[in-house]
């Protein structure tokens, strides 16, 4: 066995589960974005006034949003160079924001400063986006449960950071931004040759190697709900903190575990000598199936253009191209429920702090269901893909129909704020904004993906966001904080009442008024896009009838195929390394 075990460790590095254990990794790190309103004090304090730090947060989204021109160029450049640029954009952006707060630099200009959290948020974009594509190009079959348990992880990864932020530095906020600069761009390097595609077929078992996967980040988002409630009710000291972050390490570290077991149990099957089986002549595929490997060649040898044939659009499951997806119909349905749903969550979500301090919480308690928030935007994420995922396996339900249950869960979230009119709605209502923002996103991804194919999917997936900045600039800065500062000002002339509230210095609301009219708003806006994809689901519901993964469930093969048997399932290994079960094949 001592031979073996240079082999078996290359087999583990450059198999598939790895590749899935990297892009969870790499997930992880994707999700600073959020960590903003824990250091965004820091960056206030070099002087900038409250509307410089709107359009600051302003910029963080655009940042954060315009990923479709990353998906661009990740489709015309190899998978390395584009985590290497998210890496290096990642670094760049956020260790010039550390200088500045730290004052090593001298006071950025505010346009300086736009420029650097514009880079740092869209930086992620790049390593999120490559580990989605290939990942669920590598499990087309299970694509609601893989894009639920990466995406989750993005909302994993504000608690996560955050955790080893106290562990390193206990409760300096600017050493935050340090680490959300070199943390990220470490995993991305590290991981930069790993995460590709692998052209080996499916396994039976994927399925519940992910939610094996899955439960161990349970473990972690549990462990990191806990560890949460504890700050928030105890003062815990350095070491205990240093412990945590070891913990939160641990169990990262856990699902490599997994992946070995996995890797060794297929190093076993090779070994095994192999038997012959004849199949008959009946199961070769007839003229109008194909493997997906055989629809990509062609496509490539017709030499299709990502914007040829515009107003000629395939059906709806095949691969459209760019422009063929943006222009069709059932694309402006996917952006007017974005548009409502995750415009009015993200302003939701960035709202927090000033919702919490409004009604009196302190700011510790403040940071502590920020964080919890994160937790259960993870949640979120993976209970819609899993659930949507079984929902479609059992009763063809659209996912559509999903979304409208989650959107109108939201509204009431969002109503929960306006009328906070019960002790503890805080806390009930942001743990709902977080689960809601959350569990959009694979729902979004997997209809763009199941509509439109797998083609050019790193783009596609971030068309659907591509004006949310400015929805988001309208529904934040325009509507929320513009009453907002409306009832801090009728609040200033109550107190001061031979004041002009403009003289003062900063404004501020405290009471159930301060957020009623703009979230009921939010409320209607996130109820109309529930309303909207209700008729969505209508529309879709005859192509989610069909099988929609049918071309990736079909595999070539032909007579005197060499078998292998794996776990009492038999296989069948071709030439292109394409392996698939004895059942799919009858069935085929």
């Amino acid at each position: 066995m001592g031979g073996e075990c240079f082999p078996f460790t290359m087999q583990v590095v450059r198999g598939r589960w790895f590749t899935v254990y990297a892009s969870m990794l790499v997930m992880c790190g994707a999700g600073t974005t959020y960590i903003y309103s824990l250091y965004n004090k820091n960056i206030k304090l070099l002087g900038y006034d409250e509307d410089e730090m709107s359009n600051i947060a302003f910029y963080k989204d655009v940042g954060s949003c315009l990923a479709v021109f990353n998906g661009l160029i990740v489709e015309v450049i190899p998978t390395w160079l584009g985590l290497f640029l998210g890496a290096i954009m990642n670094f760049g952006g956020y260790f010039m924001i550390w200088l500045a707060v730290t004052g090593r630099i001298s006071k950025p200009t505010i346009w300086q400063m736009y420029f650097y959290i514009a880079v740092a948020a869209n930086a992620p974009n790049f390593s999120a986006t490559i580990a989605i594509v290939k990942s669920v190009q590598n499990f087309p079959v299970s694509r609601g449960v893989v894009l639920g348990l990466m995406k989750g992880l993005v909302g994993l990864g504000v608690p996560i950071i955050t955790q080893v932020y106290y562990g390193i530095y206990d409760n300096d906020s600017k050493g935050l931004v340090l680490l959300c600069a070199l943390l990220p761009t470490a995993v991305s390097l590290l991981f930069m040759f790993t995460i590709r595609n692998l052209k080996n077929g499916r396994q039976p078992n994927e399925l519940r190697v992910f939610l094996n996967l899955f439960y161990l980040t349970i473990l972690l988002a549990l462990f990191l709900m806990v560890m949460t409630l504890l700050e928030k009710h105890i003062d815990l000291t350095a070491a205990v903190h240093t412990t945590s972050a070891i913990a939160v390490s641990v169990i990262l570290f856990l699902p490599l575990l997994l992946v070995i077991k996995e890797e060794f149990s297929i190093w076993k099957v090779q070994k095994q000598p192999p038997m012959n089986v004849n199949i008959p002549p009946t199961h070769h595929l007839g003229t109008n199936e194909k493997h997906p490997d055989q629809l990509q060649e062609n496509s490539e040898q017709k030499g299709m253009s990502c914007f040829a044939n515009i107003f000629n659009k395939p059906e709806r499951g095949e691969d459209h191209t760019i422009l063929q997806a943006i222009l069709s119909i059932d694309m402006f349905y996917i952006f007017l429920v974005t548009l409502c749903g995750y415009g009015s969550a993200l302003t939701s979500f960035d709202q927090l702090r000033a919702i919490g301090l409004s009604l009196g919480y302190e700011d510790p308690l403040v940071n502590s269901i920020i964080t919890l928030a994160g937790v259960w935007s993870y949640f979120g994420r993976v209970y819609s893909g899993f659930i949507s995922e079984l929902l479609l396996m059992k009763w063809k339900l659209p996912r559509s129909v999903m979304m409208s249950v989650i959107l109108l869960l939201h509204s009431i979230g969002l109503l929960l704020v306006a009328f906070p009119t019960i002790k503890g709605t805080y806390y009930v209502a942001s743990l709902i904004i977080g689960f809601t923002l959350g569990a959009q996103v694979p729902i979004n991804l997997a209809m763009i993906s199941e509509l439109f194919g797998l083609k050019y999917f790193a783009t596609l997936l971030n068309c659907a966001q591509i004006t949310t900045p400015l929805w988001v600039y309208l529904m934040n800065t325009e509507l929320t904080k513009t009453l907002y500062a409306t009832e801090a000002r009728e609040a200033a002339k109550k107190l001061h009442p031979g004041n002009d509230p403009s003289t003062l210095k900063e404004l501020s609301c405290t009471g159930d008024q301060c957020f009623r009219v703009s979230f009921s708003i939010l409320a209607t806006i996130a109820l109309i896009g529930a309303l909207i994809s209700l008729q969505f689901a209508r529309r879709t519901r005859e192509f989610y009838k069909s099988d929609i993964y049918k071309r990736f469930r079909v595999q070539r093969y032909s007579r005197g195929d060499t078998y292998k048997r794996f776990k009492g399932e038999t296989y069948v290994k071709f030439g292109r390394g394409v392996k698939t079960t004895e059942t799919e094949m009858v069935q085929s």
